[in-house]
C-alpha cells in the first residue's frame, strides 16, 4: 500500500475488510487503495468497499443541522439552536411523562465508543431504560442461543482462516457471494483443500450454487430441517459419545426431542428430499471435522433462538465443538453488530456483555461512571417493541446510526408511530427515510472523518482511522452526546476523543464476557486487531474460544432440547405465498448510503419480485413485468424477476428500499420470546398481475 494512505476499514459489512485512503484532487477527497497486509481480506474488495468514498461528496451528505420550523420544513440551523432544541424537548418530555418516555435508539454500525457513550448518556444523563438498536434486528437470535449454550455470545469463536481447514461447513441461510463477496476466498480454500459445503436456503443463489450439496427448505422449515438431521446422527450412531459426556450438558431430553422429528416428518415439513437429508448428515457427521454457520435465514423468525439452539445442538452432538476448525457460527451481518451489542447499548446490557439486572455487574460500571448502582435503570423494551411504543408510551427519540423507518418489520406502521412522536432527532450522515420525519436532524462525521474501533465478525477489534477532515457544519456523535449532556446538566464523564472514551469503556469492560481491558490502540494498530476477551496488556488475545472449556459454571456446554413449530404466519387460501427477503449485491442494509452512490445503484436501481416460472405461468406474468405483493400488512408493485433458483411456493424481495417499494412493509412482526427478534425471513402473501 501506498504510504500516502491512511490503513483504515470499510464502512459496510462485519467482515471490516482492510483498505487504505488515499488524499486525492477530484470529485472524491480520497481514493480507495489496495490493504493487501490485512488478514481477512488480503486487500480484495466488494463493490461497496471499492466505492465507498463516493459518500463523504459534499452534495452527497449533509453539512448543517435541520430544524424543522413552524411551517413544518426542515431548515437549515446553527449548532447552538439545533442542540437547545433537542434539550428542551428530552427535559419537557421526562418532566412531564416521566424519563423513560424519552427512548433513544442506536445502530449496529456505530464503533465501540459511540454505543459505549450512548448507553451511558441513555442511563445517566436521560435516566431511561428506553433504548435498544438495529441491532437486535441483526443477530440476537444467534446471540441468545450461543449465550445459553456455550455461556458466550462472539459471532464466530474461532478465526476466518480456521473455516478452509475444516472437513465440512454447513451454511445455514447465508448467501455471501452477494452480502460479503471477500469472505467467499474462504469457502472456495474449503473446497480446494477436500472439505464439503452445504448451503441451505430456499433460493439457489450464488453461493449455493459453489456448493457440493444444496438443500432448498421451505422458509420457516431450518428448525424441523436441523432436529431431522440431528435425528439421523442419532439413529445411525454417528454421534460422538465420549465428547457429550464429558463436555456437554442435557443431552438424553435434546436426543429424545430430536427422534421426535423423523426423516419422513421433516421431508413432509421442509420439502427437503429424504435422500438429501441422508446425504447431508453422513457429509456432515463423517468429516473429521465440521462447522455449523448461520445467517439471518434462520435467525430472523419467531423462532429464531431455537433454531439456532438446534443447529448448536448438533455440532454437540457430533462433537463438533470446543476444538480446532469446528464448531457452530453466525455470520453477523453489520459493521460493528458484534462490538454494537457488547458495550450498553442494548436493552438489557451494560459494557462487556454484563447483564443489566445483575447487581454486581451493576456495581462494577457505576463505579466506573462514579454513580450509585440503584440511580441505573432496568432493562427496557427489544427494538420493535420500543419503535411500536412511539407517541404513546415514549414521546421524544433520539437516534443515532439507524433508519427504522426502513429496515424495521411493518415499516409503514413503524413509519406512523415516527410521525407521532413529539419530538423526534436524528444523527446522521445523509438525509435518510427517519431522519426526513424528524423535528432536528444532526449532520455527523463518517468512517473516513473519525477514528474509533469496531468488532468484526470474528471478535476482532480494529480500528478505523481518520483519513480526512470533515466538511465545516459536520460534528462527530461523541460531540454531540457531549454537548447535549452539558445541556442537561453533566459537564463531565463524555469526553469527544475517542481513544479516551475507549480508555473508559477497557475500565468498564473489564471482568466482563466481553473484557477489552488489555486492548489498546496501539496493540490493535501493530497487531492487526486483537480478539476479545484480552483481560490485560499482556494478555494474546483469545482468537479460539472454548478449546479447555466453555463459557458456562461449569465450563460444559449445554443442550437445549427444542421442537419445531409452524411461522407466525403459514400461508392460506387468502394467501398462498411464502415471502422471505434478503440484500443483494450492490445495497447494504437500508440504502441510505448505497442508493447515494451512482455506480452502486445503476447495478441494482430498485426492488423485485422474485418467482418461480410455475408461478410466473400460473399467473401470466413475464420477466419486468410489474406484479404486487399483497400481504395482511401492505401492498407493494416490482417488476417480475423469474426464476428457476426458488421454490415455487416463495417468493423473494430485497428489503433495500422504502415505503410502497419496501419488502419490509409485508414483513411480520411476531417476536422470539426469547431474543425478541421480528419474524422477518417469512410472512404470508399473494401476487397479483399489476
Amino acid at each position: 500500500m501506498s504510504e500516502s494512505a491512511v490503513e483504515t476499514h470499510c464502512p459496510y459489512c462485519a467482515l471490516q475488510c482492510g483498505m487504505g485512503l488515499r488524499r486525492v484532487a477530484g470529485a472524491e477527497p480520497v481514493e480507495v487503495v489496495e490493504r493487501a497486509g490485512f488478514p481477512v481480506n488480503l486487500g480484495a474488495l466488494c463493490g461497496k468497499g471499492a466505492t465507498a468514498a463516493a459518500v463523504l461528496r459534499p452534495g452527497v451528505r449533509l453539512t448543517s443541522p435541520l430544524v424543522r420550523s413552524a411551517d413544518g420544513e426542515l431548515r437549515q440551523a446553527s449548532w447552538a439552536q439545533a442542540l437547545e432544541r433537542i434539550g428542551d424537548a428530552l427535559t419537557t418530555t421526562a418532566r412531564t411523562h416521566g424519563r423513560d418516555a424519552v427512548g433513544v435508539f442506536g445502530g449496529g454500525g456505530l464503533t465501540n465508543e459511540k454505543a459505549y457513550l450512548l448507553g451511558k448518556f441513555a442511563r445517566v444523563v436521560l435516566g431511561t431504560s428506553t433504548i435498544d438498536y438495529n441491532g437486535r434486528f441483526c443477530m440476537s437470535s444467534a446471540a441468545a442461543a450461543g449465550t445459553r449454550a456455550f455461556g458466550v455470545d462472539r459471532g464466530l469463536p474461532f478465526p476466518l482462516a480456521d473455516i478452509p481447514r475444516a472437513g465440512c461447513v454447513v451454511l445455514v441461510g447465508g448467501n455471501p457471494a452477494e452480502t460479503m463477496p471477500p469472505f467467499v476466498r474462504y469457502l472456495r480454500e474449503l473446497r480446494e483443500n477436500g472439505g464439503r459445503l452445504i448451503v441451505v436456503d430456499p433460493r439457489r443463489t450464488r453461493t449455493a450454487e459453489s456448493a457440493d450439496l444444496h438443500l432448498a427448505p421451505r422458509p420457516g422449515t431450518d428448525l424441523a430441517l436441523a432436529l431431522g438431521l440431528l435425528h439421523l446422527a442419532v439413529a445411525e450412531g454417528r454421534t460422538d459419545e465420549r465428547f457429550i459426556a464429558e463436555r456437554t450438558t442435557g443431552w438424553e431430553e435434546t436426543r429424545a426431542a430430536a427422534m421426535a422429528h423423523w426423516p419422513e416428518h421433516v421431508e413432509a415439513v421442509t420439502g427437503v428430499p429424504l435422500p438429501q437429508l441422508r446425504r447431508a448428515a453422513a457429509v456432515f457427521c463423517d468429516a473429521t471435522s465440521a462447522m455449523v454457520l448461520t445467517a439471518r435465514g434462520p435467525e430472523q423468525h419467531a423462532k429464531g433462538t431455537d433454531t439456532v439452539s438446534a443447529w448448536i445442538n448438533l455440532c454437540l452432538a457430533t462433537g463438533n465443538a470446543g476444538r480446532p476448525y469446528a464448531g457452530y457460527g453466525c455470520l453477523t451481518g453489520q459493521g460493528n453488530g458484534q462490538g454494537g451489542r457488547e458495550h450498553g447499548q442494548k436493552a438489557d446490557q451494560l459494557p462487556g456483555y454484563r447483564k443489566l439486572d445483575d447487581p454486581v455487574a451493576r456495581a462494577h460500571v457505576a463505579a466506573v461512571w462514579g454513580v450509585d448502582p440503584a440511580a441505573l435503570p432496568g432493562p427496557g423494551r427489544s427494538a420493535y417493541e420500543l419503535l411500536d411504543a412511539l407517541g404513546q408510551e415514549v414521546h421524544a427519540l433520539l437516534v443515532m446510526g439507524s433508519n427504522p423507518a426502513v429496515s424495521a418489520p411493518r415499516s409503514a406502521r413503524i413509519a406512523d408511530r415516527l410521525r407521532a412522536l413529539d419530538f423526534l432527532a436524528v444523527c446522521d450522515v445523509v438525509l435518510s427515510e427517519t431522519a426526513a420525519l424528524a423535528d432536528v436532524v444532526l449532520p455527523v462525521t463518517q468512517w473516513a472523518e473519525e477514528t474509533g474501533t469496531l468488532t468484526n465478525l470474528e471478535g476482532r477489534v480494529i480500528l478505523r482511522r481518520k483519513a480526512v477532515d470533515p466538511p465545516e457544519g459536520v460534528r462527530s456523535d461523541l460531540e454531540v452526546l457531549h454537548r447535549l449532556a452539558r445541556r442537561l446538566g453533566h459537564p463531565d464523564g463524555f469526553p469527544t476523543d475517542p481513544e479516551e472514551v475507549f480508555a473508559e469503556l477497557r475500565r468498564a469492560s473489564a471482568g466482563g464476557t466481553a473484557d477489552y481491558a488489555g486492548i489498546s490502540y496501539r496493540r490493535i494498530a501493530a497487531e492487526d486487531g486483537v480478539f476479545w476477551p484480552c483481560p490485560s496488556p499482556g494478555h494474546p488475545g483469545t482468537p479460539r474460544l472454548f478449546l479447555e472449556r466453555f463459557g458456562t459454571e461449569d465450563g460444559r456446554a449445554r443442550f437445549t432440547p427444542v421442537q419445531h413449530r409452524p411461522a407466525a404466519e403459514e400461508p392460506d387460501t387468502e394467501f398462498p405465498l411464502r415471502l422471505t427477503t434478503g440484500r443483494v449485491l450492490s445495497q447494504y442494509q437500508s440504502g441510505a448510503q448505497t442508493r447515494r452512490v451512482p455506480a452502486l445503484n445503476s447495478a441494482a436501481p430498485g426492488p423485485y419480485v422474485e418467482l418461480h416460472p410455475q408461478l410466473a405461468e400460473r399467473l401470466g406474468v413475464r420477466e419486468g413485468e410489474p406484479v404486487a405483493v399483497v400481504s395482511r400488512r401492505g401492498r407493494t408493485v416490482s417488476p417480475a424477476r423469474v426464476s428457476s433458483g426458488i421454490r415455487p411456493d416463495t417468493v423473494f424481495m430485497p428489503f433495500h428500499w422504502p415505503g410502497e417499494l419496501g419488502a419490509n412493509a409485508h414483513t411480520n412482526p411476531a417476536l422470539d420470546p426469547v431474543s425478541r427478534m421480528p419474524e422477518f425471513k417469512v410472512c404470508a402473501v399473494r401476487l397479483e398481475r399489476a
